[in-house]
């Protein structure tokens, strides 16, 4: 019995706002830098590359080598991205363990 595995694709369930701001938040609790540049480039896909180019005056391919791996966005990309998706971010009191 073969059993063939399907692809799995993030930026499919990333489909409202809501899925993309659970995402993201849960990313940020984990606090890896890399991850968090990582999940706003599979938002900006989910959402259209092109619509998140024109609705922050930047080029598509520049958004494509900003969110690559190893690549260090301006924090000013980072927040442009963020307002075209439509999220913020909150600062909140840190929860001692």
């Amino acid at each position: 019995m073969n059993k063939e595995l399907i692809p799995f694709d993030l930026v499919e369930y990333l489909d409202n706002e809501e899925a993309m701001a659970e995402y993201l938040s849960q990313v940020l609790e984990d606090g890896d830098n890399d991850e968090f540049l990582r999940a706003i480039g599979y938002l900006a896909k989910a959402k259209g590359m092109a619509q998140i180019a024109k609705e922050t005056g930047m080029g598509r391919e520049s958004l494509y080598k900003a969110f690559r791996p190893n690549a260090k966005p301006r924090f000013d990309t980072v927040m442009k991205v963020l307002h075209a998706l439509k999220l913020q971010l909150t600062a909140a009191p840190q929860l001692h363990q």
